[in-house]
C-alpha cells in the first residue's frame, strides 16, 4: 500500500501539515502492521476548503453525470474487492469468508444506485415548488467494525445527493479506507468531492464536528463518542446524522423451532466476533423453554472455530483492539461476579491463542435486566440468554434499555410476529432472521441515534428542503 504516511485532499495524495504516526495494530498478533500519517485541525481545514470549493460546480450536477459516477465506482469496487478483504482480516481481524463474502458495501452502491434512478429532486405542490437540494459539506467520521460497508453507506448517498465530503475513518481500521480512496479516485470522482483525512477522534473528530464550514456530520460509533460529536456540532447548529449504540433484543416465541432459532440467534451474536451494533445479544426465551435454550447455545457457541483468519473454515476472528478485548473481559468478569450462569466461554483468551485478541464465545443463561452484560453494549462474542413468563414482560424487558437500534422476533405465527413487532421502540425489527435489504432504512430509536442510512431515506439525509411560493400561477 503506498499511501499510509498521506492524506487524500483534492484529488492528490498530500503530505499531512501536522505529520503525526498512527500505530496499525494486526489485532491476530499484536504486532504493528504499519503506521498511517495522523492529522490535525490545519489538515482539517485544508480538506474542508478542498470541499468548499468543488461544492458549487459538483452539485449542479446532472443525475446522469451522478449515476455514470456510481457506475464506476461499483465497477472499481468489484476489481478491488480481494485487495479489500485481505486488508480487513489484518486491520481489524475479519475472517477470510467474513471479509470475502462482505455484501454490504457492494449492495448498498447498488441500491443507491436503483434510489436515484427513480428519485425527483423537484415536486409541485400547488402553486408551489418543493426543490431538494444537496445540504453542502458533510464531514464523516465513521467505525472500525465494519469500517469499508460503513464508509459506502455515507459516501455513496451523499455523492448521489450532490454533496461534497471530508472522512475521517477509524484509526483502528484506516487501510481499508484507504484502498477506498483510491477506489473513488479511479472512478474519477472529481477533485475536491471526496476527500480523506487519518486521524483520532480527539483531534480531527473534534475539529470536524466543531468545523463552520462544515454543514453535516454523519457519524456512526458508540453512544458516548456520539454525545461529543453532537456536542461540538451544537456550537454551528448544523445537522448531525448518528447511527450509534445497541443492545438488541431477540424475542423467541413458544411456537418456534427451538433448536434453529437458538442456533441462528447465538451465530447472529458471533458474527463478526460480536462487533456489531445489531447485534441479538439478549436472548429472551419462554421460562419453561430456558433449560432447553441454554443447552442449544452451548452445542452451537463451542462448535464455532475460533482461529487463524486466513483460515476458510475460521468463524471467529480476535475483537480489533486491545482496548476492545479489555472491555470484553471486564463484562464477562461482571457477569459472572453478578450472577449470571455461565454455559460456556468465560474470561481469557480460548486455550489455543497465547497471544492476539481471541475471546472465547461465550453464552450466559438467567440474566435478568439488572446485570452489566443486559444493560451495557460488550461489544463481542457474548450472548445472554434471559427467561420470560409471557408475551408482555418480554416485550416490556425488550424495551427496558437506553438502546433502541434493532430487535428480532421469532415466531412460527408471522401475524403474531408482526403484532408484537409493533410494540418494540427500535428501528430496525427482524423477523424470523430475514435476509439482509440495503433499501430498508437503518438507524435507532433513544440512544441508538438519530437519522436513517439506506435506501430513499439514506439520500434524503444529505439533502435540503426548499420551498418556492408563487412557482406556478393560480
Amino acid at each position: 500500500m503506498q499511501h499510509e504516511s498521506e492524506h487524500y485532499v483534492g484529488g492528490r495524495w498530500i503530505e499531512p501539515l501536522q505529520p503525526t504516526s498512527l500505530p496499525v495494530i494486526n489485532p491476530s498478533t499484536e504486532q504493528i502492521l504499519t503506521w498511517v500519517a495522523g492529522g490535525g485541525r490545519r489538515d482539517v481545514d485544508r480538506a474542508v476548503d478542498a470541499a468548499r470549493a468543488t461544492f458549487s460546480s459538483y452539485s449542479t450536477t446532472t443525475k446522469k453525470e451522478r449515476l455514470e459516477l456510481l457506475y464506476n465506482i461499483y465497477r472499481e469496487y468489484e476489481r478491488r474487492k480481494e485487495d479489500i478483504a485481505q486488508t480487513l482480516c489484518q486491520e481489524m481481524g475479519a475472517p477470510i469468508q467474513v471479509a470475502r463474502e462482505w455484501h454490504l458495501a457492494l449492495d448498498a452502491i447498488s441500491s443507491v444506485i436503483n434510489v436515484l434512478k427513480d428519485y425527483n429532486f423537484v415536486e409541485l405542490q400547488g402553486t408551489t415548488n418543493i426543490v431538494r437540494e444537496p445540504i453542502g459539506v458533510v464531514g464523516m467520521i465513521t467505525p472500525w467494525n465494519w469500517p469499508i460497508g460503513q464508509i459506502i453507506v455515507k459516501v455513496a448517498p451523499a455523492l448521489a445527493a450532490g454533496c461534497t465530503m471530508v472522512l475521517k475513518p477509524s484509526e483502528v481500521a484506516p487501510l481499508s479506507a484507504i484502498i477506498l480512496s483510491e477506489i473513488l479516485h479511479a472512478a474519477g470522482v472529481p477533485a475536491g468531492v471526496y476527500n480523506m483525512v487519518q486521524g483520532d477522534g480527539a483531534v480531527v473528530g473534534e475539529a470536524m464536528s466543531a468545523h463552520p464550514g462544515i454543514d453535516m456530520i454523519s457519524f456512526t460509533g458508540s453512544t458516548r463518542a456520539g454525545v461529543l460529536v453532537a456536542q461540538s456540532a451544537a456550537r454551528t447548529v448544523k445537522r448531525v446524522a448518528q447511527e450509534l449504540g445497541g443492545k438488541s433484543a431477540n424475542i423467541l416465541l413458544g411456537d418456534v423451532n427451538l433448536e434453529k432459532a437458538v442456533t441462528a440467534g447465538v451465530l447472529k451474536v458471533m458474527l463478526n466476533s460480536g462487533q456489531a451494533c445489531s447485534a441479538p445479544t439478549r436472548m429472551f426465551v419462554p421460562a419453561e423453554l430456558h433449560n432447553e435454550a441454554k443447552a442449544v447455545a452451548k452445542v452451537a457457541a463451542e462448535n464455532l472455530i475460533v482461529g487463524d483468519v486466513r483460515d476458510p473454515s475460521t468463524n471467529l476472528g480476535p475483537v480489533a483492539s486491545k482496548a476492545q478485548f479489555d472491555k470484553v473481559q471486564r463484562l464477562i468478569k461482571a457477569g459472572i461476579d453478578e450472577g449470571a450462569e455461565l454455559v460456556t466461554g468465560g474470561l481469557g483468551r480460548p486455550q489455543e491463542h497465547k497471544q492476539g485478541y481471541f475471546v472465547r464465545p461465550t453464552v450466559f443463561a438467567n440474566v435478568n435486566n439488572q446485570m452489566s452484560i443486559a444493560r451495557e453494549e460488550i461489544f463481542g462474542p457474548v450472548l445472554s440468554i434471559m427467561p420470560y413468563s409471557n408475551e408482555d414482560e418480554a416485550i416490556n424487558l425488550s424495551n427496558d434499555t437506553i438502546y433502541g437500534l434493532a430487535a428480532y422476533i421469532e415466531s412460527s405465527d408471522l401475524d403474531r410476529a408482526r403484532r408484537l413487532a409493533g410494540r418494540l421502540r427500535a428501528g430496525t425489527i427482524r423477523l424470523n432472521y430475514p435476509p439482509h435489504d440495503s433499501a430498508a432504512p437503518f438507524g435507532g430509536y433513544k440512544q441508538s441515534g438519530n437519522g436513517r442510512e439506506n435506501g430513499k431515506w439514506g439520500l434524503e439525509e444529505y439533502l435540503e428542503v426548499k420551498a418556492v411560493l408563487g412557482y406556478s400561477p393560480p
